[in-house]
């Protein structure tokens, strides 16, 4: 036993060393492992700060999580905090790669802000609890009554409690170089809400993680705060043309702050609709 103990303890630096596929799987499995731990953590410290369900737990979530960026070699480079700074409600969208958005997203999350998230997220263990318990609200993309429903009671709850809300308006997670077309709840919610917009554009993670290829390296993250874009006045005739705006605008500094080359893509159907 002891030999085979001194084997693995020289058998893991070296494969750390020599072999990508084994640093990605190692690097993911630690990630997923870390959380669930961080949760576990998080839920008794949330039931004792807010009695339960409180958006007010996502200070504690946001303490507890801000450092794991450091066990994976990541770093962000933040710029536009001074635009979270805006005063009551807002929706916070932002484009979506990987479970690593979440690193960013507690890197800069501001107070009284929670999330939409797939309902199925709930089921995820200590992780689906401890979200619960931060207030974040759950929507089920195959049926798109319900989520319509819960966005509505979204936005009505955004201006009793003064809250806001962070979505990915892509709908899903993305790691094709570029955006997909956005949905539209993320403006229908604003609208309702008449709260304004403020987009945030991660860069492109593939400098350092690839999925298909099994590459998890250490990288910088570029993330950028763009100014408001207001919704005051704004009816559901103007959702469409939010949500192109709000694309072209986010699409352009993607590419910019990626270094990518511009393709023409309009935001047309989703093939993930």
């Amino acid at each position: 036993m002891d030999a085979l103990l001194v084997f693995l303890l020289l058998l893991v630096p070296l494969l750390l060393w020599t072999s990508s596929t084994f640093v990605f799987y190692f690097k993911k499995c630690f990630y997923v492992a870390y959380m669930m731990i961080l949760a576990a953590i998080a839920i008794p410290l949330s039931i004792l700060k807010s009695g339960g369900r409180d958006i007010e737990n996502m200070r504690v979530i946001r303490a507890l999580v801000r450092h794991v960026k450091y066990f994976l070699g990541l770093r962000f480079d933040v710029s536009g905090l001074e635009h979270l700074q805006t005063e009551g409600p807002y929706v916070i969208i932002s484009n979506h790669q990987s479970s690593l958005d979440v690193l960013g997203l507690m890197e800069v999350l501001p107070d009284r802000c929670t999330m939409v998230a797939k309902k199925e997220l709930v089921y995820a263990g200590t992780v689906g609890i401890v979200c619960w318990l931060g207030g974040i609200v759950f929507i089920n993309r195959k049926k798109t009554r319900d989520a319509k429903s819960v966005m509505a009671e979204a936005a009505k709850t955004m201006l009793d409690d003064q809250i806001r809300l962070w979505v990915f308006p892509e709908g899903t997670r993305n790691q094709r170089g570029d955006l997909l077309p956005f949905k539209k709840g993320a403006f229908h919610l604003a609208v309702q809400a008449q709260a304004p917009i403020i987009p945030i554009v991660f860069s492109s993670y593939s400098n350092f993680y690839l999925r298909k290829e099994k590459q998890f390296n250490s990288g910088t993250i570029t993330l950028k705060i763009l100014p408001k874009i207001e919704t005051k006045g704004m009816t559901s005739d103007n959702v469409a043309d939010l949500s192109d705006k709000s694309y072209d605008l986010m699409r352009s500094v993607f590419l910019d702050i990626s270094g990518s080359a511009p393709v023409t893509q309009r935001n047309g159907p989703s093939l993930h609709h």
